[in-house]
Formats: C-alpha cells, sequence, structure tokens
C-alpha cells in the first residue's frame, strides 16, 4: 500500500506491519507506538514518520511503506533534458515521474508530490539547488526523501563533499538511464 497520507489508523498500520489491529492499539495504549487520540473518540491515529521509527527499532521490515510505485521528481532548468529523461522513466520503469524546472517548481512539489527520490541539476539557478536540499532536509514529511544530484561540471572531490550538503549520491553527467535507474535503486534501499 503506498502511503500517501501524513496519518494512519490502527487498521492501516495493522496491514503495514501485518498483525492484528488490537496488536497496534496495545503498541499505542502502552505508549510503545506514539499517536493521538480523535477528540470525542475512541479512534487513535499513528503519524507515518513515528511508525516508521517504531518499524525500525523493532526491526519490521519497511516493505509495508515502500510498496507501490516509487515516486521521483525530476529538477532541471533544460526543458528538453527533463522531458525527456521523464518520458523514459515513465515508459521504462514503473515509476510515477513528475518534473520542476526552477526551485520554486520543486519546493512546490515536493508538498504536493511527495517524492522518494529527487533527481536534480545542481546548477539549477542560482544556489536553487541546495535551497530545495535545504528544505528537503529540513521538513519532516520529506525526511525520507532521497536526493540524487547531477552534474557534468563538478571534480571528484566536489562531488565528494555532496554529501556534507545533504545529497544521497551523485550522478556525473553525460549518464545513460540505465545509471538513473540503478542510483535511483540504490538510494531506494539504503535504510536509514
Amino acid at each position: 500500500m503506498p502511503i500517501e497520507k501524513e496519518v494512519l489508523t490502527t487498521g492501516e498500520v495493522a496491514k503495514i506491519c501485518k498483525v492484528a489491529s488490537r496488536t497496534v492499539s496495545k503498541w499505542f495504549d502502552t505508549g510503545q507506538l506514539p499517536g493521538y487520540r480523535i477528540p470525542g473518540s475512541r479512534d487513535r491515529r499513528i503519524p507515518v514518520n513515528e511508525l516508521v521509527k517504531f518499524m525500525k527499532a523493532h526491526n519490521i521490515p519497511l516493505d509495508g511503506i515502500t510498496s507501490g510505485r516509487t515516486r521521483v521528481l525530476l529538477v532541471d532548468d533544460d526543458k528538453e533534458i527533463i522531458e525527456t529523461l521523464a518520458r523514459i522513466l515513465s515508459e521504462q520503469t514503473s515509476y510515477e515521474v513528475q518534473v520542476a524546472t526552477t526551485g520554486f517548481q520543486a519546493g512546490m512539489s515536493c508538498q504536493s508530490f511527495k517524492p522518494h527520490v529527487l533527481l536534480m541539476d545542481i546548477h539549477l539557478g542560482e544556489g536553487d539547488s541546495r535551497q530545495v536540499a535545504d528544505f528537503v532536509r529540513k521538513s519532516e514529511q520529506l525526511q525520507y526523501t532521497k536526493i540524487i544530484a547531477r552534474s557534468g561540471k563538478l571534480t571528484d572531490g566536489q562531488a565528494h563533499g555532496l554529501k556534507s550538503q545533504g545529497f544521497d549520491y551523485f550522478l556525473k553527467k553525460p549518464f545513460q538511464v540505465r545509471q538513473v535507474v540503478e542510483a535511483i535503486e540504490s538510494v531506494m534501499n539504503v535504510v536509514r
């Protein structure tokens, strides 16, 4: 089940964790799984980010959360490159792909699309790529979004320095679509 919501019911959590709803209620009632009750009701709600922390802490497989189509946001100010890459990825993979051509569009798309992976040209606008990376890293709703930087202008030393700037992976231009897919699969298989 792809997770589109920020808050889940105990029934939804039970399906993800492959346990009974009463087990989730017990985790909640004993304080092991943080959440809240709906005012005037006995219904419980669990924030997705708390569920992920709980699952990691208890070695519960995350495949229930990450199943579904991988959402990829492509960001580049060269419309021809980005549209071609989006078309090829849409045709050759099961990824759900969106594009943005400015830092502002990327920020807006991140909030609504909630990408699993952000594939971004780091020479976007005047510092826009670093602003977008900072925005993603500071957003609680995007804390599991992986950021792949793309550039043909960086030295190897500069590319290695991208990790400290909030990027998870680096692709050197020119690249083949196979390399893009391998990069996306690589960052999606890393559990922090």
